[in-house]
């Protein structure tokens, strides 16, 4: 009989092994997407704190400017520094593929539809009033990702969407004393929101964050400067550009967390650190606008919220399964 063969390695070796080796690639992307999605919150988390400051600057703001003449002078002030860091940082000048360029022209859209509706009803509107109806905001992002970009939606979360929308109608309470005209102009901006939102989770990861926030900045602020001759132009004092400056450094804040936490964390897991920006909004409106909250509000805003977190328990629960 034949003797074994020394050189010869046993099969369970073999397939002990292999299988030590995918269970470790398996832990391996299970902490990396983890750590992803911990990043992902914290920066969305910093971003609504961050887009919390630039509405309390642009409101203190707009008591001394017009609607298009404060939007592009932070404007100018954060495209400059954006411009700045992007070519320090070598990511001003790159490459854009066909089907990048049509997804940023979309986001850019939805950001000039965003900015000039939501300053719209913020300066008229208590900053609680306009940031609950925001609230709506994942549910239409949900909605949205079904419709045009072919994601699975149960009966569930479209019934979590179905409350959230009840909860819209009871802020804006249509048909009573206590419509406000303005409200039509926060549902618009959170309508071109979720636009924005939609083509940022399309974007390749060949374009830097820096990038989109800038060519984002520049748009809004020309179509501004385009809009300008419509209103009056006011005397700019030096307390108002202290103003404008602290709200651009807050608005190139809320470009870079909000794109980098869409990017490096789940959306399902992300998307629901938003309803901070509630929490900030309520501080803000108490102490520094004397503003108030109504009953309705607080009702409309907490379904929202409700419905929000619903519906993303139910993705998270369906991809685990």
């Amino acid at each position: 009989m034949r003797e074994p063969d020394n050189n010869t390695v046993p099969v369970k070796s073999l397939s002990g092994d292999a299988t030590d080796h995918a269970e470790n690639e398996h832990n391996a992307g299970n902490e990396q997407g983890a750590s992803g999605n911990l990043r992902g919150a914290l920066l969305m988390s910093l971003g609504m704190a961050a887009f919390i400051g630039n509405v309390t600057l642009m409101k203190l703001v707009s008591f001394d400017l017009t609607l298009f003449q404060a939007i592009f002078l932070r404007g100018c002030c954060a495209a400059v520094v954006l411009g700045a860091v992007s070519y320090y940082r070598k990511e001003l000048f790159v490459t854009i593929t066909g089907a990048d360029a049509r997804v940023l022209t979309i986001r850019v859209i939805g950001e000039v539809g965003a900015s000039l509706c939501y300053f719209m009803a913020l300066f008229n509107m208590p900053v609680a009033n306009v940031t609950a109806i925001l609230q709506a905001l994942p549910l239409v992002v949900t909605l949205g990702a079904a419709v045009f970009l072919g994601e699975t939606v149960g009966w569930r979360r479209y019934g979590g969407i179905a409350l959230g929308f009840v909860g819209v109608l009871i802020i804006v309470q249509p048909g009573t004393d206590g419509f406000s005209v303005y409200s039509l102009w926060a549902l618009a901006s959170m309508l071109s929101v979720a636009l924005r939102d939609l083509a940022t989770r399309k974007i390749s990861s060949n374009l830097p964050s820096l990038f989109v926030a800038f060519v984002t900045m520049v748009v809004v602020t020309l179509v501004c400067a385009v809009l300008l001759p419509t209103m009056e132009w006011k005397e700019v004092k030096g307390d108002t550009i202290g103003l404008l400056l602290g709200a651009a450094v807050f608005i190139m804040l809320v470009h870079i967390t909000l794109i980098r936490a869409m990017r490096v964390g789940e959306v399902a897991f992300v998307t629901p650190f938003r309803y901070t920006v509630m929490v900030w909004a309520l501080v803000v409106g108490y102490f520094v606008f004397n503003e108030i909250p109504d009953t309705t509000t607080i009702i409309g805003c907490s379904l929202l919220i409700v419905a929000g977190l619903y519906s993303f328990w139910r993705e998270r629960k369906i991809k685990r399964g």
